[in-house]
């Protein structure tokens, strides 16, 4: 099936006004300007489908349980918000439920509905764990690590571990010798610590600032040192509450690497205040803002990647760059920059239509309409 959407178009290398977009069955055909024959679908803007890297849930579903069929319903509210591909974030978890869980989804991201799996824990400090459970985290496990890979198939996509932890560097080696990414987060470690992860193979770093040793000028610890690091992609939270407009802002500019717009989501995306749970806490909901019941920490959020976007543009970013933050970068990250991320001929369909203030008129996943 073939088909055009006509509109401003944004592309790796800026925008095409009076543009339009072929696509060719699953895959984009060609990008262009000018008229066009027959009768486009017509948007303001058309953007690259969002690409999610650290995502736990949303519309009432987790994906922190490792049931599929929740998974499926999770993945298919955030389609509705132009994320085209989302990467299911596990929690700190018992060794069975990370075991069974990546057996549950391998399936589901075969077919398309997941881009991934990314491991938030077990491997996470306990001075900065936030909202992960604490009775879950231990030490990093080498056999354990490499079964999880093997088990993936593929799947695999993110770790999130803390780099001063006994054996980490030798198991972000491991991450990077399978090509899945290795990031840096929920962490105490120095700066010194921390240049040593990257130098191990460490790419990623998990929610910028956020479960991590703050900045200090005489011990600047992990924040400046992934800054700084050009093989590095930043994820930010760009919901107004894990981050300042201005620190969103000051990353933007300052990311050798590059910077990475990511939900945190957890189930209670798009659904009424209230409680909820998050890998076996009690969270509340309050104002859009999620917590733990007990101590207040924040708890993942309530934000779809259209919000991320809009959030990231009031702050003073352009668009063309949010949408790189949005797509391109993280796709970058997790590997699947040959696939999926940009507009561009031989990608697959992913596109994201949006009114002129950016609210998402219509999603395109592999060439289909949503």
């Amino acid at each position: 099936m073939t088909m055009q959407i006509a509109g401003r178009i944004v592309t790796p290398d800026g925008i095409v006004d009076d543009g339009h977009v072929t696509v060719d069955g699953p895959l984009i055909a060609s990008v262009g300007s000018g008229p066009v024959i027959g009768r486009p679908e017509r948007a303001a803007w058309v953007l690259p489908g969002f690409v999610d890297i650290h995502n736990h849930g949303g519309g009432g579903h987790t994906f922190t349980t490792g049931d599929p069929d929740s998974a499926r319903a999770a993945a298919a509210f955030h389609r509705r918000h132009g994320t085209t591909t989302v990467i299911a974030s596990l929690v700190s978890s018992p060794p069975a439920l990370m075991r069974d869980a990546t057996a549950a989804f391998l399936p589901l991201v075969r077919e398309g509905v997941l881009g991934g799996v990314h491991y938030e824990g077990p491997y996470l400090s306990g001075a900065r764990c936030g909202a992960q459970n604490p009775d879950f985290l231990r030490d990093p496990d080498l056999d354990e690590l490499a079964a999880l890979i093997d088990l993936g198939d593929g799947a695999v996509r993110m770790m999130t571990i803390a780099p001063e932890l006994p054996g980490a560097l030798d198991a972000i080696k491991l991450l990077a010798s399978h090509g899945v990414a290795a990031a840096v987060g929920h962490t105490d470690a120095s700066h010194g610590a921390t240049r040593a992860a990257v130098e191990a193979g460490a790419t990623v770093a998990t929610h910028l600032f956020n479960g991590m040793r703050p900045v200090h000028h005489r011990e600047p610890g992990p924040v400046l040192a992934l800054l700084d690091s050009p093989g590095v992609v930043c994820e930010v939270v760009a919901d107004g509450v894990h981050l300042h407009d201005g620190t969103l802002a000051f990353v933007a500019g300052a990311a050798r690497g590059g910077y990475a717009l990511v939900t945190d989501a957890m189930a209670a995306a798009g659904m009424p205040d209230g409680a909820y749970e998050l890998g076996g806490l009690s969270v509340v909901v309050a104002d859009r803002v999620a917590r733990l019941a007990s101590n207040g920490s924040i708890a993942g959020s309530t934000l779809t990647m259209d919000a991320a976007v809009r959030q990231a543009v009031g702050a003073g970013v352009s668009i063309v760059d949010a949408s790189r933050a949005a797509s391109g970068t993280p796709a970058r990250a997790v590997g699947l920059s040959g696939t999926v991320g940009a507009i561009v001929p031989g990608l697959r369909a992913d596109l994201v239509l949006l009114d002129e203030q950016l609210q998402v008129t219509g999603v395109v996943h592999a060439g289909v309409f949503q």
